[in-house]
């Protein structure tokens, strides 16, 4: 059975500029987008969006403005007309180094008027986890030599949070491209934001073309990621766009429907081993033989690559 006709979008979410505590300005940053091949930059400043001036096609990148809110340590939320996703709602702080705090997690993860969580937090789950100076410093300058998987509680909170209720999962950066800023250049940085955007990634698969109209692509873009037509790629393993995840009904990933011993079917753009996943554990059949929420993961090199959205057969 054919793949559904839709079209990927690749994605960088949850990035701060000099109207919060990032380094750079907002025309940096999509300049960023645009060296690093990235087709829509989504920008989430702390509590404002001042950047919201300049959103809108930039040649070939399209800057969407939304906000993250922060009322405090915790509960920050990604927002985006009318969207809403938990950021890095599992932190738990360093492992290592605990004066960097306690973490920075989300207590509201019950609460039905969140479209989903930042499953995979790029900067902070990575930093939560290291367990020295020196692999900080080789993930600054080496992401790959240290990135592997999410976190496995945020995977088990994730499936658990699915069993009762549609949880769409995104991937984001939290960039902030730490460094000093001197005479509007920042001469010294650990990680420059078209490094980041070259390597955790959200990819939407939207029901049609771009049009280059702001109004009309930001609201396919946001179609996408309210339905769950969207999945995670470490995209620095390798280019994941065209993957793509569906049932024999018709059914995409995020869409939800009753089951009926469903064939599931997933398409990658490269040889990767490939694991369907049914309420949290992995199956041998692709053929659905019992409801639950299915979802499909990706590897290369033994490492995470693409993980998707579910399916929901109940």
């Amino acid at each position: 059975m054919p793949a559904p006709l839709l079209h990927d979008l690749a994605c960088v979410v949850h990035l701060h500029s000099t109207w919060s505590d990032g380094t750079g300005t907002v025309p940096q940053i999509v300049s960023a987008g645009q060296r690093a091949g990235v087709d829509v930059v989504m920008l989430t400043d702390h509590n404002t969006r001042a950047g919201a001036a300049l959103e809108g096609w930039h040649g070939s990148v399209l800057l969407l403005v939304g906000e993250e809110v922060t009322p405090g340590e915790s509960d920050h939320t990604l927002v985006f007309d009318g969207l809403s996703f938990a950021a890095h709602p599992f932190s738990r702080g360093s492992q290592r180094f605990a004066r960097f705090g306690s973490g920075m997690p989300h207590t509201g993860l019950a609460s039905p008027g969140l479209t989903g969580i930042e499953l995979w937090s790029f900067v902070t789950d990575t930093a939560e986890r290291i367990r020295s100076v020196r692999e900080g410093l080789l993930f600054a300058a080496a992401p790959l030599r240290v990135l592997d998987h999410p976190p496995a509680l945020n995977l088990l909170e994730w499936d658990r949070m699915c069993a009762s209720r549609r949880v769409v999962a995104i991937g984001g950066l939290d960039a902030h491209q730490i460094g000093i800023r001197v005479r509007g250049r920042v001469p010294l940085r650990l990680m420059g934001y078209a490094r980041s955007f070259r390597q955790l990634r959200t990819h939407v698969l939207c029901t049609s073309l771009p049009s280059g109209s702001l109004e009309r692509d930001r609201a396919s873009v946001y179609e996408a990621m309210h339905e769950g037509r969207c999945y995670i790629a470490v995209d620095a393993l390798a280019p994941a766009r065209g993957f793509s995840f569906w049932a024999s009904d018709g059914t995409v990933m995020g869409g939800e429907s009753a089951f009926d011993g469903q064939t599931l079917f997933a398409s990658v753009p490269r040889p990767a081993q490939l694991r369907l996943i049914r309420d949290g554990a992995p199956v041998a059949s692709w053929t659905a033989d019992r409801p639950g929420v299915y979802r499909v993961e990706a590897r290369l090199r033994e490492r995470t690559w693409i993980l998707s959205n579910p399916i929901y057969l109940r």
